[in-house]
């Protein structure tokens, strides 16, 4: 049942430290998983068909992070967050113009409110961006339905020429796209590796000022205390959440996806389309059976049978002793439990697999999409 599988390796947080403002990349959980599974020389902490299960549920955490950090609400936030420390900025500035540091703390400030600035702007581009492309993948199907209303008064040459026209257009809107993805991806790291260097700069003037800078600069000092330490704070907060995310998806992965269920919307299979998936009893064999059962299907070790539930004709799986078990919560299957079976052939329990199908339609362990498959059944039907 184990299956080797390449991902890229993407982080699973982008988040915003310095008050939202900077791009704290973070190392994927799918790479988490990796080094857990290489991380005991002779024995794996768990088997290879479990990790590739939680480095699908990494990435679906990932798909899910990147689709909230740019909703409406979240991007709004912020805006304001990173506009209310211009403001402040600016306020500190005009209010402190009789204090003298000796150290450059209004150069610094000055560059610390450009870089909020900056950060506004990326995210604003790569809003517009999701939301054109959002747009843009709901129009094809809009125009398919009035365009199969009109389609009787249209001939066939004119009805080719507009999907013609339509293909050139969405190819030229998607170039454009890349190329403004582009942009803005290389002008948000930019940002984020001045902004690294300069909270270095401005934590080495501050240092250095010591109580000279607080006693002949308040304002100025801890304007600037503040803002380092709205850094160091949300960068410590990101890094502990990223552990805890990491932590729980190898560790107590039904739970997140039970979560997940619970909060996000249904964007994979329908309760319809769940069921029409064969389900299954498990029962354990005696060890009488067992000898049977392991003699009939050349197997050297039998954990139980699985049982085709629903019809009059039951087809029954012997199954090995190391795959009797659920990949998604490491239980071991127990006599009269309901398990799923999928069109790729791999098995869970109902409870598990069922709650990550409405949440993504593929097989949690090969990606196998089973809408595809249940569509392609009914083309066959009719």
């Amino acid at each position: 049942m184990s299956r080797e599988t390449t991902t890229e390796a993407t982080p699973l947080i982008l988040t915003d430290g310095g008050g939202g403002r900077r791009s704290v990349r973070r190392q994927g959980l799918r790479e988490a998983a990796r080094l857990l599974r290489h991380a005991s020389s002779g024995r794996m902490m768990m088997r290879e068909p479990s990790m590739l299960v939680r480095e699908a549920a990494a990435e679906q955490l990932e798909e899910r992070q990147s689709d909230w950090a740019y909703s409406k609400p979240v991007v709004v936030l912020d805006f304001v967050w990173n506009l209310a420390f211009v403001v402040v900025a600016t306020a500190v500035l005009v209010l402190s113009s009789d204090e003298n540091p000796n150290m450059p703390l209004r150069v610094w400030i000055i560059g610390y409110g450009l870089q909020c600035m900056m950060h506004m702007v990326c995210v604003c581009v790569e809003y517009r961006r999701r939301n054109s492309r959002r747009r843009r993948d709901l129009s094809p199907r809009s125009s398919s339905s009035s365009s199969s209303s009109s389609s009787s008064s249209m001939d066939e040459e004119e009805g080719l020429g507009l999907s013609r026209n339509s293909d050139e257009r969405y190819l030229e809107l998607g170039q454009l796209e890349n190329e403004n993805n582009s942009f803005a991806k290389h002008l948000e790291s930019a940002n984020t590796m001045i902004s690294f260097i300069w909270w270095v700069i401005g934590f080495y003037w501050v240092s250095s000022g010591g109580q000279e800078l607080a006693q002949g600069s308040p304002q100025l000092y801890w304007l600037c205390i503040v803002f380092l330490g709205f850094d160091v704070f949300f960068v410590v907060f990101c890094v502990a959440l990223a552990c805890v995310i990491g932590i729980a998806v190898c560790c107590c992965l039904p739970c997140i996806i039970a979560v997940l269920y619970a909060v996000a919307e249904q964007e994979g299979a329908s309760k319809e389309d769940i069921d029409q998936l064969t389900k299954f009893k498990f029962r354990k064999v005696g060890d009488t059976m067992k000898h049977t059962v392991d003699e009939e299907q050349g197997q050297g070790d039998s954990g139980g049978v699985m049982t085709e539930c629903g019809t009059d004709s039951p087809v029954e799986h012997a199954l090995p002793h190391e795959d009797a078990e659920c990949c998604i919560c490491l239980s071991a299957y127990e006599d009269e439990t309901e398990l799923r079976e999928l069109p790729c052939g791999h098995h869970f329990h109902c409870g598990c697999v069922d709650k990550w199908l409405y949440i993504n339609a593929t097989c949690p362990l090969c990606k196998y999409n089973i809408l595809k498959s249940s569509n392609y059944e009914e083309g066959e039907e009719v």
